[in-house]
């Protein structure tokens, strides 16, 4: 296994556990504020938004490349 692919990997689970440590930021947030399930909502659309744009991104990117 090369370098590359060592960081290739470590990159996409380096993001997976970012991302899961974001949601659970959210639900954090959500559960301390007594927000509510559409408070809850609206919480992880707005705040999970910008983390899903990110994501799409780098699929489309990837995709791009084939």
């Amino acid at each position: 296994m090369r370098l590359a692919e060592i960081e290739a990997i470590a990159l996409n689970v380096g993001l997976a556990v970012f991302a899961a440590f974001i949601f659970f930021i959210i639900y954090d947030l959500a559960k301390k504020s007594k927000a509510g399930k559409f408070g809850t909502f609206i919480l992880f659309l707005a705040l999970g938004l910008g983390l899903g744009v990110f994501l799409i991104k780098n699929l489309i990117v990837y995709l791009m490349d084939l």
